[in-house]
């Protein structure tokens, strides 16, 4: 009797995990998708971008960053990727990255970090916070490729990286305001 009760409430576990690993292929509909209830997570240690509506999760993206150093971006030209809470400031077709989601980095928790940290003496006065930080595609004309994803090979300035494809369809869904959280 208890396998069996152990065995009914593992079923929507089960259930979950293999609809967990069909979420890394599933096609979107847009048009099926309230972009208002649309939020990403980050999360650096495993290289991967979930896109939610509401609290369900509907697809998982493989993702890179600027370097294998997860921890917050702290100036300008340290290839980190921020941690934190972003909006999506504007979206843009882009000859480089195919498309281009810009983030609102820095922002005031950005700035409240930054300025922390020059005060305590782990950012030199001088320094530049940095900016431009988005979500977009491959750089083919400088042969980066999707396998670059594939693989983890870390390459951006700071940005989050996704494969062309993925990047398009992601574009389609969210909207300018769409909430981002970064996470180490």
């Amino acid at each position: 009797m208890w396998r069996y009760c152990c065995l009914i409430l593992l079923l929507p576990l089960l259930a979950f995990e293999h609809n967990y690993n069909d979420l890394y292929t599933v096609r979107l509909n847009p048009s099926r998708i309230d972009a208002d209830k649309v939020f990403l997570l980050i999360d650096k240690s495993d290289y991967r971008l979930y896109l939610y509506e509401d609290v369900t999760l509907i697809k998982i993206y493989k993702v890179v960053f600027g370097n294998r150093d997860i921890s917050d971006k702290f100036v300008q030209g340290d290839r980190r990727t921020p941690n934190g809470t972003f909006r999506i400031l504007s979206k843009r077709f882009d000859n480089r990255w195919s498309r281009f989601l810009h983030l609102n980095y820095p922002n005031d928790e950005s700035y409240q970090k930054f300025h922390q940290r020059q005060s305590s003496g782990l950012i030199r006065k001088g320094a530049d916070i940095g900016g431009g930080i988005g979500i977009h595609g491959v750089e083919y004309s400088s042969g980066i490729r999707d396998n670059y994803v594939d693989q983890r090979i870390n390459w951006t300035l700071g940005c989050v990286s996704l494969k062309n494809a993925d990047v398009n369809e992601l574009y389609e869904v969210v909207k300018v305001g769409t909430p981002v959280v970064i996470r180490p």
